[in-house]
């Protein structure tokens, strides 16, 4: 599936690390990527990286292949409302990255003609690093192949059954900030047994990224 512009509806932590690690995914070098937030100040910097922002969520969202729901729960019902008239069904892949927003949530929302998901990065995507869970209410196989391939360029992917996605949110998504406090805590236990930060930082990262591809490479 040829994908020429994706739109990010919502330019907090996660919709910032969609479309920085979008901008750097080989696949999308021709895609335009546009992001939204209604403070537009504050990710003025992702211009830096190729990346348009808007303050209008349906401009934003006219003509994307993908648009990524990048909102709290609770803003998606009038995001949708917004922008549905915009969508094209059949075509249009609509992606929630809130967990407690199901896929049959949005159809009751825009209708069934639309290949919809549910997607969970988490902020390691903005390197590139991210392990995104998908799922999806019916079978959209080509789109899913699209979304599949993305995301595997931006860290791994797996799919998932809907009904596993909000255990995945807490294993990956959050289980990402339990890493980080483990780091952290290494680094300062480091400090107080005499190391530098610096130097503490560079033991601690380089074993626990170590250990992660340990795993990972074991059968």
């Amino acid at each position: 599936m040829d994908i020429k512009k994706i739109a990010i509806i919502g330019g907090g932590n996660i919709g910032k690390s969609i479309a920085l690690g979008l901008s750097k995914a080989p696949a999308m070098t021709e895609t335009e990527i546009c992001i939204t937030r209604r403070r537009t100040a504050l990710i003025e910097h992702l211009k830096e990286d190729g990346i348009s922002i808007s303050s209008d969520n349906k401009k934003a969202v006219q003509g994307a292949d993908i648009v990524f729901l990048a909102v709290k729960p609770w803003q998606i019902e009038d995001i949708l409302n917004e922008i549905k008239e915009v969508l094209i069904e059949g075509k249009t892949i609509v992606a929630s990255v809130a967990a407690t927003i199901s896929t049959e949530d949005v159809e009751k929302i825009i209708g069934v003609n639309y290949p919809i998901f549910m997607v969970m990065p988490s902020t390691a995507m903005s390197i590139s690093e991210s392990m995104t869970c998908i799922a999806q209410n019916t079978k959209w196989q080509e789109e899913e192949n699209t979304l599949l391939n993305i995301f595997n360029e931006c860290g791994s992917c797996t799919v998932l059954p809907e009904e596993l996605m909000p255990a995945a949110t807490a294993l990956a998504s959050c289980g990402i900030a339990f890493a980080f406090r483990y780091i952290r805590a290494a680094i300062q236990g480091g400090v107080q047994i005499g190391f530098g930060a610096d130097v503490a930082k560079q033991i601690v990262a380089q074993t626990v990224k170590g250990a992660a591809s340990m795993i990972a490479d074991k059968d």
